[in-house]
């Protein structure tokens, strides 16, 4: 019994993950000498702390950054989940070249629980049941896109998610931050004229795909921008309207 009792004391009395990670988080974004300085210039934007801090990240997790090899997130993941954690970056091949794919490998020696996955954007390899966390950001919406130049081939939302689904353990969360569209147009056109999406689209797509929605944030809003400019141009880049979803995989 007083075994018991001192186990018990001993876990009251230590900070859960949760209440942990926000301030593991702000640290890694404080340590600056450990990012890169372009990483860096993106915090006052993309708000890393309060964006974290409402997927829920904790200390500990297993995390998939998508389409995520400039390194952003996991500069800042990789050392607020803890040597308990990990953190796997998928890139798609189709943007990955020799010196990214280099400068990242540099990156996760230096960090020691990091790697890079890749493979065709159309048919991501993630493993099954692999994840407790994932995130997004901004570039959702190049699943409807197409092109060429770049050997983006069409995509069927649908069958592009049951490998996010499937990566996903049970009971965890998926972080999605993107571009704001105005309803009514088709999403296809939508992300070739201007790399934006309809919020609505994209709930509806994993809702679709079996996830539940959590919740949202106004967090990332910018009631400036009126949703007509393509996101690369420079009156708007950076600052651009931005939907933040969070979604679960039911628990088995």
């Amino acid at each position: 019994m007083r075994k018991l009792l001192a186990i018990l004391a001993l876990v009251i009395a230590a900070p859960t993950a949760a209440s942990a990670a926000p301030a593991a988080v702000a640290a890694a974004v404080a340590n600056t000498a450990a990012r890169t300085e372009a990483n860096v210039k993106l915090d006052a934007g993309r708000k890393p702390v309060e964006v974290l801090s409402f997927f829920g990240l904790e200390r500990g997790m297993r995390v998939i950054d998508m389409v995520g090899a400039n390194k952003y997130w996991a500069e800042i993941i990789a050392p607020a989940v803890g040597p308990d954690g990990f953190v796997v970056v998928w890139q798609p091949l189709q943007f990955l070249n020799d010196k990214r794919r280099t400068e990242f490998n540099e990156f996760a020696g230096r960090q020691g629980n990091v790697l890079l996955l890749s493979s065709p954007f159309e048919q991501p390899k993630l493993g099954t049941e692999q994840y407790d966390f994932m995130i997004m950001n901004l570039d959702y919406h190049d699943v409807y896109w197409e092109s060429a130049e770049r050997k983006i081939s069409r995509m069927d939302p649908d069958q592009w998610l049951k490998a996010l689904y499937g990566a996903m353990k049970p009971g965890g969360v998926v972080g999605i931050i993107d571009h704001i569209a105005n309803a009514g147009g088709d999403p296809r056109q939508v992300a070739d004229k201007l790399h934006r999406i309809d919020p609505a689209i994209v709930r509806a797509d994993f809702e679709r795909a079996g996830f539940v929605f959590e919740a949202e944030s106004d967090a990332l809003r910018n009631p400036a921008d009126d949703h007509s400019l393509l996101v690369f141009d420079e009156k708007i880049r950076g600052k651009t309207d931005r939907f933040m979803f969070r979604f679960r995989k039911p628990a088995a």
